[in-house]
């Protein structure tokens, strides 16, 4: 049930493991100073605009609510002549654009060698398994609600995990590292075709 309420919110956005996307990357930037490295105060200022973007109903909690919220706005933006209904044209029209942009995310990141996606089933190794992990993680008093402080507590230690030589930066090599022990092994994903 816990998951149920969550998922909402990861699906809406993916968290904070965006967040941590490596300088340069496609990712927000979170090196704001462009100095390749990024600072506690920038990963925590990264962490605080992806809570305010991921909490839809600006309540200062992620909870079952922003759900609702974004599921509203996705209702709005798929009822093309806003009478408050979908036609099966508007139906039709919002897939095809999404899928669209599905085609063109997996194109870019084709490009640029990433993997992406969730992967076979939505498995912890993807993106919105990894956010559902790093949201469980962060609702610490367990009532299927992060606030805005249990979030940045969250964020912080990620930040101190991954800051393996306790500088108060990550370097990109840090960086990879921590997404790569926060994703675990792959074991569930089909290994790449063959050339």
């Amino acid at each position: 049930m816990r998951k149920i309420l969550l998922i909402g919110a990861v699906s809406a956005l993916s968290l904070t493991a965006a967040a941590f996307a490596l300088p340069g990357g496609k990712g927000p930037k979170i090196d704001t100073d462009g100095n390749g490295s990024v600072s506690k105060i920038e990963a925590m200022a990264a962490a605080d605009a992806r809570f305010a973007k991921m909490d839809a109903n600006s309540d200062g909690t992620l909870n079952a609510a922003d759900r609702e919220a974004k599921v509203k706005v996705h209702f709005q933006e798929m009822d093309a002549d806003k009478n408050g209904s979908l036609s099966e044209a508007e139906f039709v029209a919002a897939h095809k654009e999404r899928m669209e942009d599905r085609a063109e995310k997996r194109a870019e990141r084709g490009a640029d060698g990433q993997r992406g996606g969730r992967g076979r089933g939505g498995h912890k190794g993807g993106p919105d398994g990894e956010a559902m992990a790093m949201l469980k993680d962060a609702d610490t008093n367990n009532d299927m609600a992060v606030t805005t402080a249990e979030f940045r507590s969250a964020a912080e230690a990620r930040f101190t995990k991954a800051d393996t030589n306790k500088d108060g930066s990550l370097t990109p090599d840090e960086l990879r590292a921590g997404r790569m022990d926060r994703r675990g092994p792959r074991g569930d994903m089909p290994p790449p075709p063959a050339n």
